[in-house]
Protein backbone atom coordinates (compact mmCIF):
# COMPACT_ATOMS: atom_id res chain seq x y z
CA UNK A 1 0.00 0.00 0.00
CA UNK A 2 1.10 3.57 -0.59
CA UNK A 3 2.20 5.89 2.14
CA UNK A 4 0.03 8.46 0.87
CA UNK A 5 -3.58 9.17 -1.09
CA UNK A 6 -4.02 11.97 -3.40
CA UNK A 7 -6.72 14.44 -2.36
CA UNK A 8 -8.79 13.49 -5.86
CA UNK A 9 -8.14 9.48 -4.86
CA UNK A 10 -9.84 9.90 -1.37
CA UNK A 11 -13.43 12.54 -2.95
CA UNK A 12 -13.49 9.30 -5.33
CA UNK A 13 -13.41 6.49 -2.85
CA UNK A 14 -15.32 8.85 0.08
CA UNK A 15 -17.84 9.34 -3.23
CA UNK A 16 -17.98 5.49 -3.79
CA UNK A 17 -18.85 4.85 -0.27
CA UNK A 18 -15.58 3.20 0.65
CA UNK A 19 -15.50 1.94 3.94
CA UNK A 20 -12.36 4.25 5.53
CA UNK A 21 -11.46 5.57 9.04
CA UNK A 22 -10.70 9.36 8.81
CA UNK A 23 -8.32 10.59 11.73
CA UNK A 24 -7.41 14.20 11.95
CA UNK A 25 -3.69 13.76 13.51
CA UNK A 26 -2.70 17.56 13.64
CA UNK A 27 -1.28 19.03 16.56
CA UNK A 28 -3.51 19.91 19.19
CA UNK A 29 -2.81 23.98 18.41
CA UNK A 30 -3.32 23.30 14.56
CA UNK A 31 -6.43 21.54 15.54
CA UNK A 32 -7.82 23.88 17.87
CA UNK A 33 -6.80 26.81 15.58
CA UNK A 34 -8.66 25.36 12.30
CA UNK A 35 -12.63 25.53 12.75
CA UNK A 36 -12.70 22.49 9.39
CA UNK A 37 -12.43 19.56 9.65
CA UNK A 38 -13.32 16.85 7.11
CA UNK A 39 -16.62 14.89 7.21
CA UNK A 40 -16.69 11.90 9.43
CA UNK A 41 -13.04 12.53 10.71
CA UNK A 42 -12.40 11.98 14.32
CA UNK A 43 -9.47 13.99 16.32
CA UNK A 44 -6.37 12.04 17.51
CA UNK A 45 -3.45 13.85 19.34
CA UNK A 46 -0.32 12.56 17.54
CA UNK A 47 1.54 12.75 20.66
CA UNK A 48 -0.39 10.05 22.49
CA UNK A 49 -0.69 7.61 19.31
CA UNK A 50 0.64 4.55 21.27
CA UNK A 51 -2.47 4.98 23.11
CA UNK A 52 -5.22 5.10 21.00
CA UNK A 53 -3.56 3.19 17.76
CA UNK A 54 -4.27 -0.21 19.45
CA UNK A 55 -7.80 0.27 19.22
CA UNK A 56 -7.84 0.78 15.28
CA UNK A 57 -8.93 -2.39 13.32
CA UNK A 58 -6.40 -4.18 11.36
CA UNK A 59 -9.33 -4.66 8.57
CA UNK A 60 -10.22 -1.23 7.76
CA UNK A 61 -8.26 1.40 5.84
CA UNK A 62 -7.02 4.71 7.86
CA UNK A 63 -6.50 7.93 6.39
CA UNK A 64 -4.88 10.57 8.57
CA UNK A 65 -4.27 14.27 7.53
CA UNK A 66 -2.34 16.98 9.75
CA UNK A 67 -2.25 20.79 8.54
CA UNK A 68 0.11 20.03 5.42
CA UNK A 69 1.31 16.46 5.13
CA UNK A 70 4.37 16.76 6.89
CA UNK A 71 6.15 15.24 9.60
CA UNK A 72 3.23 15.15 11.96
CA UNK A 73 1.24 12.36 9.08
CA UNK A 74 4.49 10.64 8.44
CA UNK A 75 5.26 9.95 12.31
CA UNK A 76 1.81 8.64 12.79
CA UNK A 77 1.98 6.60 9.79
CA UNK A 78 5.21 5.18 10.64
CA UNK A 79 3.74 4.26 14.11
CA UNK A 80 0.25 2.92 12.66
CA UNK A 81 1.88 0.58 10.16
CA UNK A 82 4.30 -0.65 12.55
CA UNK A 83 1.15 -1.35 14.75
CA UNK A 84 -0.13 -3.40 11.10
CA UNK A 85 -2.59 -0.51 10.28
CA UNK A 86 -3.76 -0.50 6.78
CA UNK A 87 -3.05 3.30 6.91
CA UNK A 88 -2.06 6.24 4.41
CA UNK A 89 -1.68 9.68 4.79
CA UNK A 90 -3.09 12.48 2.19
CA UNK A 91 -0.70 14.21 0.29
CA UNK A 92 -0.67 18.03 1.35
CA UNK A 93 -2.90 17.36 4.13
CA UNK A 94 -6.13 19.22 5.14
CA UNK A 95 -4.56 22.46 3.01
CA UNK A 96 -4.47 20.27 0.26
CA UNK A 97 -7.25 18.89 0.61
CA UNK A 98 -9.30 22.14 1.05
CA UNK A 99 -7.23 23.00 -2.54
CA UNK A 100 -8.48 20.51 -4.37
CA UNK A 101 -12.26 20.86 -3.40
CA UNK A 102 -12.80 18.65 -0.57
CA UNK A 103 -15.17 19.08 1.51
CA UNK A 104 -15.20 20.05 4.78
CA UNK A 105 -17.30 20.48 7.83
CA UNK A 106 -17.11 23.36 10.86
CA UNK A 107 -16.31 21.76 14.10
CA UNK A 108 -18.46 21.73 17.48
Amino acid sequence: MERTIRPDDLKEQLAARKELILLDVRRKSDYEADQETLPGAAWRDPDTVDEWSAALPGDKQVVVYCARGGSVSNNVLDHLREKNVQARFIEGGIEAWKAAGGPVTKKG
